[in-house]
């Protein structure tokens, strides 16, 4: 019955308030500030999200119910109204068969008269009589029924409403958690800014549809931005990237230097065409899946302090610079994330 699905329904979006929501906010208090609130942001947006759904199929349910008592109530009122149109030539063959000499119940009607005609009369109104008690049984049912889905449909539409106002009582409840932790992450994310904004806006849930992607082509919604503007990784290399580059500023005082980070098929033709010794045939780069980086400023040079300093420290950071780039071709500024090192569909050319 749809009242008792109203209460299961309003227990079910409680319990995501009570526990989906609140149990964020108590979960390992030792873990990073940033990632707890991203955390229970997201929480609080699939709370939402499911008690919507949920919402949605509940009025979805109502409609249906009011749509059959709808049909129902027509139909009843079909049956009414034929029987409005009977019960007149009904009344107007009992009046007659009364004028010609019937009288119901009267047993004079087999003396007087001819006896065939006394007969047919009695008959006649005996089918009357039959007719008009079984029109007038049937209506009773009928308007028992009227009454009856009468009554469902009263409790029915109260039951809803009630169900649905404390339904959206509850998404009130959600739009507003969840507003106050969006407000707040952002507010953390202007007040620590730098890698640890990006690291905080940076999903590692992007990471898997993006390996569904072909080289260079990754849609820019699934990469990550990098300090440097206009750059962008995948997101598992663009974390590491940030905690490898807030290592780097401390040690020299500012960020590192990119020319190159992810490049699309249509950059890796552009530069293969002009350059095919030192570039990778497109399609078959690291770079296309968004997975190195090519450095400036210093640290593609090699031997200086910035070079020798990120070939000491790369590697706690995921990050190392390739043998085949010392030799085949030189390539000091190429650097490559640990993780897509083994990964087949990629040329030992940037």
């Amino acid at each position: 019955m749809p009242i008792p699905r109203s209460a299961t329904l309003i227990a079910v979006v409680t319990s995501l308030v009570l526990v989906g929501v609140a149990q964020g906010s108590v979960a390992q208090q030792s873990a990073d500030p940033i990632q707890q609130l991203r955390r229970q942001a997201g929480q609080a947006r699939a709370a939402l999200e499911k008690a919507t759904q949920q919402l949605g199929a509940q009025q979805g349910a109502l409609a249906k119910s009011e749509a059959k008592l709808r049909d129902t109530l027509k139909a009843l009122a079909v049956a009414d109204a034929s029987l409005n149109r009977i019960r007149g030539p009904l009344a107007r063959l009992a009046g007659s068969a009364y004028e010609s000499g019937g009288t119901g119940g009267d047993m004079s009607v087999f003396t007087d008269g001819d006896p065939d005609d006394a007969l047919r009369s009695a008959a006649l109104l005996d089918h009357i009589a039959t007719a008009q008690d079984y029109l007038i049984h049937q209506a009773a049912d009928l308007r028992e029924q009227q009454s009856a889905l009468a009554s469902t449909a009263a409790a029915l539409q109260e039951g809803n409403t009630l169900a649905q106002t404390k339904i959206q009582q509850q998404l009130t409840v959600l739009r507003q958690e969840s507003a106050r932790l969006t407000q707040q992450l952002t507010q953390l994310l202007v007040k620590t800014g730098g890698d640890a904004g990006l690291a905080a806006a940076c999903d590692p849930a992007l990471v898997a549809p993006a390996r569904k992607f072909p080289n260079g082509l990754i849609p820019a919604a699934y990469l990550c931005p990098l300090p440097e503007k206009g750059m962008k990784l995948r997101a598992d290399a663009a974390l590491a990237f940030y905690k490898l580059n807030a290592a780097y500023r401390k040690r020299f005082g500012n960020d590192m230097c990119l020319t190159y980070s992810y490049r699309s098929l249509a950059e890796q033709q552009h530069i293969y065409a002009a350059t095919p010794a030192l570039a990778a045939v497109p399609g078959r780069s690291n770079h296309g899946l968004g997975t190195a980086i090519d450095v400036c400023d210093g640290v593609q040079n090699q031997g200086s302090p910035q070079f020798n300093w990120l070939l000491a420290n790369s590697r706690q950071y995921q990050w190392f610079h390739p043998a085949w780039a010392y030799v085949n071709p030189f390539e000091p500024w190429h650097w490559e994330f640990m993780g897509e090192k083994t990964l087949p569909g990629a040329d030992p050319v940037h």
